[in-house]
């Protein structure tokens, strides 16, 4: 047996004569908070970035954590892209974005003194969580040196998980032509 406040917060409700009734608006509310904002057509966001030769192993390779590290200056580059700085999210909002998957597929070596460009767009935007995905190319002839993804929770400043604030979150859900592409 379902406990009152679940049906409650469902939208639905039982009379006197235990027939149940359905509130449709309210269940559209929670369907609109609760799904995935259209992000399918967001464009990319792109950063120039130059391989510094501390980024290298001895081969003259770019060391694989690199990646990780260019894929977040990628994600501050599009939130500026969006309109916002990431770091008046934390202070204005309290909410921060924790990486809590990422993953890299790497294709083709980058090395020093290449110039990389780094693309980001948002893939999933959710209520308390969203996805970016990433490639990495040679600025020089576009080979696709990596690709990844990561998964982030939105969170206060106490580590408890919290709505995306709705200010970042219509900046971010808008479909954007960045100036760079």
């Amino acid at each position: 047996m379902l406990m009152p406040a679940i049906h409650k917060d469902a939208g639905v409700s039982f009379d006197t004569s235990r027939r149940f009734r359905i509130n449709i608006s309210r269940i559209l509310n929670l369907i609109e908070r609760s799904k995935i904002m259209n992000t399918e057509n967001h464009q990319w966001s792109e950063t120039r970035l130059r391989v510094r030769y501390a980024e290298t192993d001895q081969a003259g390779v770019v060391y694989h954590s690199n990646y990780l590290i260019w894929f977040e200056v990628g994600r501050v580059e599009l939130c500026r892209d969006y309109g916002f700085n990431y770091r008046d999210m934390e202070t204005e909002a309290d909410a921060f974005l924790p990486v809590t998957e990422a993953r890299v597929k790497y294709r083709a070596p980058a090395r020093y003194d290449d110039e990389v460009i780094v693309r980001t767009r948002v893939v999933e935007l959710r209520s308390r969580a969203i996805r970016f995905a990433y490639e990495v190319l040679r600025a020089d002839d576009g080979a696709l040196l990596a690709e990844g993804e990561t998964r982030h929770i939105v969170m206060n400043r106490e580590g408890r998980a919290r709505a995306f604030p709705e200010k970042y979150a219509k900046l971010m859900g808008k479909r954007k032509n960045f100036s760079n592409e």
